[in-house]
């Protein structure tokens, strides 16, 4: 679940979104270790945090539509070294 925090400081509005992202790389660990990669057709490759996502937009200042809909964003992510605990497909994306 993924909390939303709303700042203001000598008049400056800033958002803080926070989310345990454990049990997500649990089960990405789980699915990993039982060879569970989806088929040859469709592989399961990641299961990304909704704060991962998020912060990614932040820094490419880009909207979620584009993210979405443009494959190089989504395989940026899933090669992050960073992001490792959340692949469960060992393959390059």
């Amino acid at each position: 679940m993924m909390q939303t925090q709303l700042h203001v400081k000598d008049g400056i509005l800033t958002v803080q979104a926070t989310q345990d992202c454990t049990p997500i790389a649990e089960y990405c660990k789980t699915l990993h270790n039982e060879g569970v990669h989806g088929s040859n057709e469709m592989r399961h490759a990641a299961s990304i945090p909704h704060v991962a996502i998020e912060a990614y937009l932040n820094q490419h200042g880009i909207t979620y539509a584009e993210w979405i809909g443009n494959p190089v964003h989504i395989k940026r992510m899933c090669n992050d070294p960073d992001l490792r605990d959340f692949r469960i497909w060992p393959g390059r994306v």
